[in-house]
This record gives structure tokens, C-alpha cells and sequence, in this order.
């Protein structure tokens, strides 16, 4: 199993020079090596520190012109200066919290939350002090009531913001930056994709991903209108960037294991964001898997209950094939039914199965109500065969999903994990029931 491990990020060739050679690539190499100075979600969170003293300094000024003039006002405010009445103390916390924030994090670009943490607890602690204390904040009218309760929601929004927003995107921004930074500049762009053995629904003399799947006679299934060539396109363009995927297996980031010793990575590819990676070793040989998952994918229903809908819609040629999913609601029924329409790329080569697929449309199934339309980037499964032992295999799901709809980045994180687990029980199932009718 070592070596099998071993052997993956070698599943294609490298070739330096047709990489290189492919237009457009310097231009997009020099845009990942470009870093912003400053964020955009943190260059909002200045505006919003701005937004905080330019408000909390108008209601200020309103309420100084509520009673007599306002030099008299601020006369009494600062001048004659009292903690039970003046106002003047919190529009100095405002400015103090506006200059301290900026400093912190837009001049010195702080990437920790102890600044903004010691500015919300001395402006939270004060504002309480002062409503406790000020009992004629009554007399002062409304503005008695809404100067202290604007600034603590703003401090705690400012806090907010900081903590769940802009230093979790920064942190994946750069986790993005370094993982294109190695994978444009050590290595090229994408992996070359291998010559494969066979086909789907093709002869066992035909070649897939060869130069005439576009032109030539023959008994097989060809593409022939411009949509399906399309669709071709689409499957070819998932195959390489899976292909890329396993050759950067030494930057995917572990996430979770199971007890069955199941692991889910995550790894971050070049314009199209988080993918999860699912790896598992079962115990069957790997045209098992190669059958029940890759070449009846409308079948899957029967034993996978994390799908419940899977229809093939066309078979374009024989290496592709356009299909309608369903997928079962998760997270204790939180996260909604979705559905999906998929191409599909199947090869099959030397050492592996793979079945790659991105999202697509076809007009035969159009987003309906009924469901969220969810969107899948480049991803699939991989069967790998074992040199050793035939009689074992290595499996890997590539998911790039985006569920839309308005739910928590979190919640999508664990219940993507928590499916991909799901799924494997089924398939070990799955294998069990054909080992013990088969005797596999």
C-alpha cells in the first residue's frame, strides 16, 4: 500500500514544454504571483471602523442641538465634563476605537483578533459602567437611550466582521496564493494527460482522448454537433484539472478520518477554489468499483442513499456522457435536497478507472423550483489498482460542489465531510452484498 501511495503523484507524465507552450499562461502566472497590499474584505472592514465614528459622531452633533445651542452643549459636555450626563466620553471611544483599528490593521496589517478584542471589552465595559451610573440619561430624550446602544452594537459588529470574515478569507486567500504559487512556478500548469487504454461503451481497440474523436468513421459513438463538442470540451478540461489534483497530493490538507481510517482532504486549485478529497482503501478489486460507480452511474440510487436521483440524459460519445443528479439532504435536514447537471468523462488507463465531471446544462432539465441548483466544479472518482494485490484498490472522490443558496461556510464544511463518509459506508456495503453473492 505504501508504494501504491507512492506511485500516485506519478499518474502523468511531465511534460515542461508543452505546459508552457499553452497560450495564455504567462499572463495568468504573473496575476497569482501579484498579492493585494491590502485585502478587499479588510478594506471593507476599515470603511466599516470609518462608517462607526462618522455615525456615532453625527447622532453626537443631533443631540448637541436637541437642547440650546451647541456651543453651550459642548461647553457643559467637555468643558464642564460629567460621566452621568455627557455624552462627550463616547464619542471619544469612537474615536479611539477608529484610530486604534486603523492603526492595527490597515497601517500595521495585523492578522489577530487581540486589538479589536481589547477595544470591544474597554468600550463593552464602559458603555455598561455608564448606563448603570447615568440614571438622567432619561432626561436627555431618546438620544439618552440611542448613542449608548449604537455604539455597542457597532463595537460588536466591528468584532464580528474581524473574526468570521476578514481573517478567515485572508487565511484562505493565502492558503490559495501559496498552493498556486508552487503549482505555477515549480511545476507546470497542468498534468499532461496520459494515453488511455480503453473507452466507455467503445471497442477494445479504440483509444480515448485520441486526435480523431472529432473526425474519422468507425463503429464507435462519435460527437458530432457543436453542443457536444461542447460537451467534450467540458469533460476533458475536468479530466486535467483532476489529473492536476493527484499530482499535488503532497499539498492536500488532512480535514477528517473516520474509524474505518477513510480520510477527507481538502486542497485549494487555481480558479476553481476548495475541493474535498475523499480516500479510502477497499478490500475488492478495483473493476468492482470500476463497475458499480463509474459505469452505471444511473444504478448508484439502488445502494448510495446519499443520492436519489441519478438519470443519464445523453451519451455523447463514448468517453462522455451528460447526467441529472439528485442529492439527499444533509446536516439533519438543515442542508435541502439539491440537484445537478453533470458531464461526465470516463477513461480507463494502465494502473487506474477515472470518472471525471464538471457542471453543465442541458435543455432537457432546466433549473426548476423544486429544487436549489447547485453547481459542481471539476472533480470525480479514481480508482486506483494495487501493483501488489489485485484483490485491493484505492478509491478517491474529487468533490468541487457549490450548494448556493444562503448557508453558512461552516455548516457546508462538515455536511460535505460528513456525506463523503456517508458515501463510503454504502459503497463498502455495496461490496460486501456483491462479495457475498459473487464470491468475490
Amino acid at each position: 500500500m505504501e508504494r501504491l501511495e507512492q506511485r500516485l503523484p506519478t499518474i502523468a507524465s511531465i511534460n515542461t514544454s508543452q505546459s508552457l507552450s499553452q497560450p495564455g499562461l504567462p499572463a495568468r502566472c504573473q496575476s497569482l504571483d501579484e498579492k493585494k497590499a491590502i485585502s478587499d474584505v479588510r478594506r471593507t472592514f476599515c470603511l466599516f471602523v470609518t462608517f462607526d465614528l462618522l455615525f456615532v459622531s453625527l447622532l453626537w452633533i443631533i443631540e448637541l442641538n436637541t437642547n440650546g445651542g451647541i456651543k453651550e452643549n459642548l461647553k457643559d459636555e467637555i468643558l464642564s465634563y460629567d460621566f452621568r450626563t455627557s455624552f462627550f466620553d463616547i464619542f471619544s471611544l469612537a474615536v479611539f476605537r477608529f484610530l486604534v483599528l486603523l492603526l492595527a490593521y490597515a497601517l500595521l496589517r495585523l492578522r489577530h483578533w487581540w486589538v479589536i478584542a481589547v477595544t470591544t471589552l474597554i468600550t463593552s465595559g464602559f458603555l455598561i459602567v455608564k448606563v448603570i451610573l447615568s440614571i438622567q440619561f432619561q432626561t436627555r430624550g431618546a438620544f439618552g437611550y440611542v448613542l449608548p446602544i449604537v455604539s455597542f452594537v457597532l463595537v460588536w459588529l466591528e468584532t464580528w466582521f474581524l473574526d468570521f470574515k476578514v481573517l478567515i478569507q485572508e487565511a484562505e486567500d493565502e492558503r490559495l496564493y501559496q498552493t498556486s504559487h508552487a503549482a505555477f512556478v515549480h511545476s507546470p500548469l497542468l498534468y499532461p494527460r496520459g494515453v488511455s487504454e480503453g473507452q466507455f461503451y467503445s471497442p477494445p481497440e479504440s483509444f480515448a482522448g485520441s486526435e480523431d474523436e472529432f473526425e474519422g468513421e468507425g463503429t464507435e459513438r462519435r460527437a458530432v454537433t457543436p453542443q457536444e463538442k461542447e460537451y467534450v470540451c467540458q469533460g476533458r478540461e475536468a479530466m486535467q484539472v483532476m489529473e492536476q489534483i493527484l499530482g499535488q497530493e503532497a499539498c492536500w490538507k488532512f480535514e477528517k478520518a473516520n474509524e474505518y481510517n477513510d480520510v477527507v482532504y481538502t486542497f485549494e486549485i487555481p480558479y476553481h477554489g476548495r475541493s474535498f478529497i475523499l480516500k479510502a482503501f477497499l478490500q475488492c478489486p478495483a473493476e468492482l468499483i470500476y463497475q458499480e460507480v463509474i459505469l452505471q452511474p444511473e444504478k448508484v440510487v439502488i445502494w448510495n442513499r446519499t443520492v436519489t436521483v441519478c438519470q443519464v440524459l445523453q451519451r455523447v460519445d463514448d468517453n462522455t456522457v451528460i447526467t441529472y443528479d439528485v442529492s439527499a439532504g444533509a446536516a439533519g435536514g438543515v442542508v435541502s435536497p439539491r440537484d445537478f447537471v453533470n458531464v461526465r468523462r470516463i477513461e480507463r488507463k494502465k494502473e487506474m478507472y477515472i470518472s471525471s465531471g464538471m457542471s453543465t446544462t442541458h435543455n432537457s432539465r432546466p433549473p426548476q423550483n423544486k429544487y436549489v441548483r447547485g453547481e459542481n466544479g471539476p472533480g470525480g472518482f479514481v480508482v486506483l489498482k494495487s501493483p501488489q494485490n489485485p484483490r485491493v484498490c484505492t478509491f478517491l472522490w474529487i468533490l468541487n460542489t457549490d450548494l448556493k443558496g444562503r448557508l453558512p461556510r461552516y455548516l457546508i464544511q462538515q455536511s460535505l465531510a460528513a456525506t463523503m463518509f456517508e458515501f463510503i459506508a454504502h459503497l463498502r456495503q455495496r461490496v460486501s452484498e456483491i462479495r457475498e453473492a459473487s464470491q468475490y
